[in-house]
């Protein structure tokens, strides 16, 4: 039987294909805020979220804006819950880290400092196989619940066999753990393994272009108030975004 062939997705697709300035259009938008919205709502209870990123060398430039982002995200859940995220992160040469679990901007962003992207192929699959894992741990400090309750890639390249990051990511789908899966870029091949993944596993995709990192940023702190604390979480704040992601909730 034919193995089936690696993708290589950092490939760039006919400019006529392409497309210009926010990629993310009301419907992509309005299906992001809707998978959003099946996330379990909790009050009162820490959230679990696994904040995942390509640290291949083509994402030199968004390395320090990912970093911003994710302090972000903290600073989202100040009147909720609260909000516990791990960091992972591949780059080089088959190398692929997860860091302790942090539950304050700072913890984070001092893990995040200091980390260079490296040339190499992508490696989505084990930060999905490891969110597989972390899936099935029990929360240490909250008995009954689990430690992740949602997972958030970002790359711009898919260099993998799409079949099997499929069947990881429907495992994480019956675990009832959605991956959201954000696309910089313009790349087709990488766009239809991005949403597929984001489909399998109850999440949703989004794909950005230059100029858009406030919204997707917008949209990551939408989706950690919604972990960290559930509706409640989301009527306090009333920003636009939560007030989008409330509408797919009622």
């Amino acid at each position: 039987m034919a193995k089936t062939p690696i993708r290589s997705a950092k490939q760039g697709v006919p400019a006529e294909n392409r497309e210009s300035g926010d990629l993310s259009t009301a419907s992509d938008i309005s299906n992001f805020l809707s998978k959003a919205s099946t996330l379990k709502e909790r009050s009162g209870q820490r959230g679990g979220l696994i904040f995942a990123l390509d640290a291949t060398m083509s994402r030199q430039q968004t390395w320090d804006q990912a970093q911003k982002i994710q302090a972000e995200m903290f600073d989202a859940v100040g009147g909720s819950g609260g909000l516990d995220v791990q960091l992972v992160y591949f780059r080089g040469h088959g190398e692929c880290r997860a860091s302790r679990w942090v539950g304050e901007a700072g913890g984070l962003r001092d893990l995040m400092t200091g980390i260079q992207c490296r040339g190499g192929q992508t490696q989505i699959g084990k930060v999905l196989a490891h969110a597989r894992k972390e899936a099935g741990k029990p929360c240490p400090v909250e008995p009954g619940r689990n430690r992740v309750n949602a997972m958030v890639f970002v790359g711009d390249a898919m260099e993998e066999n799409v079949d099997l990051l499929c069947s990881k990511a429907g495992e994480l789908g019956l675990l009832k753990v959605p991956v959201f899966m954000f696309q910089e870029g313009h790349d087709g091949a990488t766009e239809s393994a991005f949403r597929e993944i984001a489909r399998l596993s109850g999440g949703a995709f989004m794909r950005f272009g230059p100029g858009s990192a406030a919204r997707l940023a917008d949209l990551l702190k939408a989706v950690a108030r919604f972990v960290a604390g559930g509706r409640s979480a989301l009527e306090n704040s009333g920003t636009s975004e939560d007030r989008l992601l409330l509408e797919q909730l009622q």
